[in-house]
């Protein structure tokens, strides 16, 4: 596939910054973030009740694996998990041209909700994929011991962060997961994930919480059943964003800003 006369891999080479690119990452003590999800024309990234949406056309859905494989982890929400029951793999690009690299699942999940059974873990045990991360609330109790034994039983590393009033922190989300390695991180959604980083970005200045933005806009309208991200942003949470390049790609739209 060719995005404005490069492959996927150019495109997405040229818009990715890249550690060691000259950003003091370990300043930050932090992972280089790309924050990314499809939406519809009216905004909307979920079905009714958080219900999962195919949005992405086949070409901006290849963009999307292609991009996992250009970053040491995949970070989603527990609703996402438990909604979409997803993969975080590249199984889209065809095998011929797949990297062996496969992104680390991580799973933020404050009160060790996801389910046992899940694609995620299930990949892992079947040797499909790698090791879910999952992190939740380091304050534990003893109720959460049993649910954390349940996970690692099932192939789960848990990590407990520290939390404020119950809410993990993201800029000690983001310290903790440098700390265990990963130098590059994308954060696939859901609503409630996008809309806090979104918030955290904008009152953290200069900007150390989001490097790059890539939205992925399709053709259809969702109306007011969907879910989307900005209702609780207010507009002193919304950050400033550099407009980087727009491509088409088959039916989509895909946008790519960086946050001043």
């Amino acid at each position: 596939m060719s995005v404005g006369g490069q492959s996927v891999v150019e495109f997405l080479s040229s818009v990715l910054p890249a550690p060691g690119n000259g950003r003091l990452e370990d300043d930050f003590q932090r992972p280089l973030v790309t924050l990314t999800f499809a939406q519809s024309l009216d905004g909307k990234i979920a079905g009714k009740e958080g219900k999962q949406l195919i949005l992405s056309g086949r070409e901006s859905m290849l963009m999307t694996h292609w991009m996992r494989t250009k970053h040491d982890a995949i970070l989603v929400g527990i609703g996402t998990a438990l909604n979409d029951d997803p993969q975080l793999n590249s199984r889209h690009i065809p095998e011929s041209e797949r990297p062996n690299h496969l992104p680390r699942p991580v799973i933020l999940d404050a009160n060790l909700r996801l389910r046992p059974d899940c694609k995620l873990l299930k990949n892992y045990r079947e040797r499909k994929g790698r090791r879910p991360w999952v992190v939740c609330d380091g304050n534990s109790t003893p109720d959460d011991a049993g649910r954390k034994s349940i996970l690692e039983d099932a192939g789960a590393r848990v990590i407990g962060v520290p939390s404020v009033d119950g809410f993990i922190m993201i800029p000690e989300l983001l310290k903790v997961l440098y700390k265990f390695g990963i130098k590059t991180l994308m954060v696939e959604g859901g609503a409630t994930m996008i809309g806090s980083f979104l918030a955290e970005s904008a009152h953290t200045k200069p900007n150390a919480i989001i490097d790059t933005l890539i939205i992925t806009i399709a053709p259809t309208l969702i109306g007011d059943d969907g879910v989307g991200y900005g209702e609780k942003l207010s507009t002193a949470q919304i950050p400033s964003l550099k407009h980087i390049r727009t491509e088409v790609m088959g039916r989509d739209v895909v946008i790519v800003s960086a946050l001043e």
